[in-house]
């Protein structure tokens, strides 16, 4: 938060000059993570930061502005995986969409942005170029190509943003809670009728503690993606 002086003395809270526009896409990011996407307006993160409105206006001309800009910082996050010649060209796809899966799950609130935003910035659109020149070089067709990215992108996004058990802006006892009652909804049912779901009710109602869930999702496209490799 700002600090306000006196009159005499130069105000110690940050200005448009000294608040960079990374800055105020990061902060818009971290407040989303811990509040939820709802809770992002310009007035809310100027308030956060100890501006004026108009002092992010300097930076984003409006909301929508200011959500590609939070998209451009998670992406930019997003690391190329260390260049391996030995590798086959579906491990080192496997390699890429981990190192966008992570950095997706990083920010969960945000990574359903990325699916409409990623292609109007550089590091979003550094990412798509990596994934389109592997899936070429695994023998598909520029048209089948932009097909499969698109899956792969929607996939990833889903996988975090549409988690079970994650509840954005809820803290973690509230998050308990809200699984603990829809895992008691799910054991209520008739098990005659319903005993596969009663049975799976733990992970329907809960995959946020699980290690195991965006690995098994991301090796369940790239089984997808090698089945209809031509290469294969």
């Amino acid at each position: 938060m700002a600090t306000k002086t006196g009159s005499a003395g130069p105000s110690t809270g940050p200005t448009k000059e000294r608040l960079s526009r990374e800055a105020v896409a990061r902060a818009a990011m971290e407040l989303a993570d811990t509040e939820g996407i709802e809770a992002l307006t310009v007035r809310r993160l100027a308030t956060t930061l100890g501006v004026t409105p108009m002092a992010l206006y300097w930076h984003f001309k409006d909301k929508d502005a200011l959500l590609d800009g939070v998209v451009e910082a998670l992406m930019a996050d997003v690391r190329a995986p260390a260049h391996d010649a030995s590798a086959s060209w579906d491990e080192r796809l496997r390699a890429e969409l981990a190192a966008l899966l992570e950095g997706l799950a990083a920010h969960p609130a945000v990574a359903s942005l990325v699916k409409t935003r990623m292609l109007i910035s550089d590091p979003g659109r550094d990412v798509a170029e990596r994934v389109l020149a592997l899936l070429r070089e695994g023998g598909f067709s520029a048209e089948r190509t932009s097909q499969l990215a698109t899956y792969a992108l929607l996939t990833m996004t889903s996988i975090v943003a549409d988690m079970p058990g994650l509840s954005i802006g809820a803290s973690e006892e509230e998050r308990e809670q809200q699984v603990r009652r829809k895992w008691a909804a799910l054991q209520a049912l008739s098990p005659k009728r319903y005993p596969h779901i009663i049975d799976s009710a733990a992970t329907l109602t809960d995959c946020v503690a699980s290690d195991q869930w965006l690995d098994f999702g991301l090796d369940t496209i790239m089984a997808g993606f090698r089945g209809q490799a031509p290469s294969a």
